[in-house]
């Protein structure tokens, strides 16, 4: 499987059973299923699922404000892990949040997840705070970290 096998398209109801597995499998203390049918029809919430022939291998949530916009949720399915998924779901929210004209971007991540924290470094995201006792199940501290957009949305020249 190569990165041009996967196709991302905007998430729909029907999506939600295998977007739940992948959440419930990846998280320890995963989203209920009531957000993401919020967010499916939130006007600022953009879910895209990335497909691998007819199988949802991962998905995305951006959320944007005015001026800034919000990864709020991100996974890829265990068994399509570290075959660049993440990485192409992250440059189409990217490239998403600069044709909105966002100013920067944040997310939230646990600072024991230095597989993720890379990746998102690739990308320039940078440490910003630390928020004590984020998240449950274990509880963890969250690391924000922030990125400006400036036109580059692909880590393939970082």
């Amino acid at each position: 499987m190569g990165a041009s096998d996967i196709n991302i398209r905007e998430m729909t109801e029907s999506d939600l059973p295998d977007v739940m597995a992948i959440e419930n499998d990846v998280f320890t203390d995963a989203w209920p299923i009531s957000t993401f049918r919020h967010d499916l029809t939130a006007e600022l919430s953009y879910l895209f699922v990335a497909q691998v022939d007819n199988e949802i291998a991962g998905y995305v949530l951006l959320l944007c404000g005015v001026t800034e916009g919000h990864l709020a949720n991100i996974a890829v399915a265990k068994n399509y892990q570290r075959k660049s998924i993440a990485q192409k779901l992250i440059s189409f929210i990217l490239r998403i949040a600069q044709a909105k004209q966002l100013a920067q971007i944040i997310l939230e991540v646990r600072p024991s997840n230095a597989a993720a924290i890379a990746l998102y470094r690739k990308f320039g995201f940078d440490d910003w705070a630390i928020q004590k006792e984020y998240y449950s199940n274990p509880r963890e501290d969250c690391l924000v970290m922030i990125k400006p957009l400036t036109g580059d949305t692909d880590c393939s020249n970082r």
